[in-house]
């Protein structure tokens, strides 16, 4: 069974001016779908890998297998943590938050600051690490599936091409405006339960 490029929760057109409709037909359509392409190829060619899940592949591979299923796994899960509708953390999420950072202002802010100091392509996350919020980031394909202990709850794309074509080269901009008024803090809260790995994996 091949891998599929999931569709988006939300209409392309739905972010306005914080994330284009074009900028989803080339993030989504183009480069996200190019990964789930060569994924399928290099499985196709080795019947060792048949069969196995996406987060399987991304925990026994490595190299180009690796760089293409990691990046399939951290793209469906970037766009569940984006919502068209302004959220904010409630209940035992925005507790933990402030527990951790001491206000939602400071966690948005600790997050744009790891986003725009990540240096070249990668992602900004927040994960749950021995039970408690951690703001950390990853290189190019690398994703918190990787890292054992890492429990997703949040995955910001700081690949250029997740806001050139809205944003330019300003970084911070496109990191501030999602942060504010993009994240879909109710998934966010979903994955306190430590299963986000499960809700982009996909069957082989």
């Amino acid at each position: 069974m091949a891998f599929t490029l999931p569709a988006l929760p939300y209409a392309k057109d739905a972010f306005g001016d914080i994330l284009s409709a074009e900028t989803f037909d080339y993030h989504h359509g183009k480069h996200h779908n190019a990964y789930v392409v060569k994924a399928n190829e290099l499985v196709a060619a080795d019947a060792a890998l048949q069969g196995k899940s996406l987060v399987e592949l991304i925990k026994s591979s490595k190299g180009g297998l690796f760089n293409q299923v990691g990046q399939i796994w951290n793209h469906s899960f970037y766009w569940l943590c984006l919502s068209p509708e302004k959220k904010a953390p409630s209940g035992k999420l925005l507790d933990m938050i402030n527990e951790s950072f001491g206000s939602v202002d400071a966690l948005v802010e600790k997050l744009k600051a790891e986003a725009v100091g990540h240096f070249a392509s990668g992602w900004a996350a927040l994960v749950l690490k021995d039970g408690k919020l951690e703001v950390t980031s990853y290189h190019d394909a690398d994703t918190p599936v990787a890292h054992e202990g890492h429990a997703p709850l949040l995955i910001l794309d700081v690949w250029e091409h997740a806001y050139y074509i809205d944003y330019r080269n300003l970084r911070p901009a496109y990191a501030e405006k999602l942060l504010k008024e993009a994240i879909d803090w109710d998934f966010v809260a979903l994955n306190l339960d430590g299963e986000g790995v499960s809700r982009a994996d996909q069957p082989g």
